[in-house]
């Protein structure tokens, strides 16, 4: 059956599989958080986790106090820590995957662009300069949150946070908890930015976002373009949520990359766009390289 395919079929195949794959990953992980949360609060007694322990940014919020007097700020648990680290190793490892195929908050930001598309409501193209200077927005926010955190030894950023304000539930079962529309009023901007610009909370606040696009230089694994076999068709760009250009990759593409895979499984061309493992007697170990150039 698959030889029977043309190899633009098989292309659409591929990029339709992928895609499959990862939004299918994303629901489950939303899933377990939603019903973590939810256990939460109908369990309060039996010591249920809240989305903040579920998080591993709070591994960033905590660091500081726990390396300088060896406790927690409040609501932080030692499984931040422990997931913290995890995603630290899976960085290292693999890039930014955890952005692309994890997060929850990622997820509801791709579904906002399913739902932008299906209703055929324009999206906005951030200049290329002004873009560049937003996304050191994530390292401000950043910068502010781990302050706070470490100042009032509490985890400041609840409050504010569009991911605790979505998937915490306090709106459900809690709507008179303090300064919920503090949050509920965050998320609401973030939830029309994120129609207007795919991922805008990806690209210019999101704070771990930030720290991961440092991380992910150091990853042992990186979608990279080789420029003697591209042929600027720029599909690729076309394709990444995150307004990169893996066209322009000299030869590996930008930190800001979130592993997502979309600009491998379009890109028309063999070779052009894969990811390469660590060298190994002078030769890169390439994984999901594209297929040959395609013809309709």
């Amino acid at each position: 059956m698959h030889g029977n395919l043309t190899r633009f079929q098989q292309r659409t195949r591929r990029i339709r599989n992928l895609k499959r794959g990862r939004h299918l990953t994303q629901l489950a992980i939303a899933i377990l958080v939603v019903v973590a949360a939810v256990r939460h609060q109908v369990e309060k007694d039996s010591g249920a986790a809240s989305v903040d322990a579920l998080c591993p940014f709070g591994a960033m919020e905590t660091l500081i106090t726990w390396v300088t007097t060896g406790s927690l700020i409040t609501k932080t648990h030692p499984s931040n820590l422990v997931l913290g680290l995890a995603v630290l190793v899976a960085t290292l490892l693999v890039g930014n995957a955890f952005c692309g195929w994890i997060c929850p908050f990622g997820a509801v930001q791709d579904a906002l662009t399913w739902v932008r598309r299906k209703l055929r409501l324009p999206a906005i193209t951030v200049p290329r300069g002004l873009d560049r200077a937003l996304r050191w927005g994530r390292f401000v926010v950043l910068a502010v949150i781990l302050y706070f955190s470490y100042v009032t030894a509490s985890l400041w950023f609840a409050d504010y946070d569009p991911y605790v304000a979505l998937f915490g539930l306090h709106w459900l079962f809690e709507p008179d908890t303090p300064a919920l529309w503090i949050g509920l009023s965050i998320l609401a901007v973030v939830v029309v930015g994120s129609v207007l610009v795919e991922r805008a909370w990806c690209r210019y606040l999101c704070p771990l976002g930030g720290v991961l696009s440092v991380l992910s230089r150091f990853s042992l694994l990186r979608i990279r373009r080789a420029p003697t076999t591209c042929t600027d068709c720029s599909l690729c760009d076309k394709a990444c949520p995150v307004g990169i250009e893996p066209s322009k990759a000299a030869p590996m593409v930008s930190p800001d990359c979130i592993g997502c895979m979309d600009c491998v499984t379009t890109c028309p061309v063999r070779g052009a766009l894969g990811v390469d493992a660590p060298v190994l007697l002078g030769t890169p170990i390439r994984i999901g390289a594209s297929s040959e150039v395609e013809s309709r």
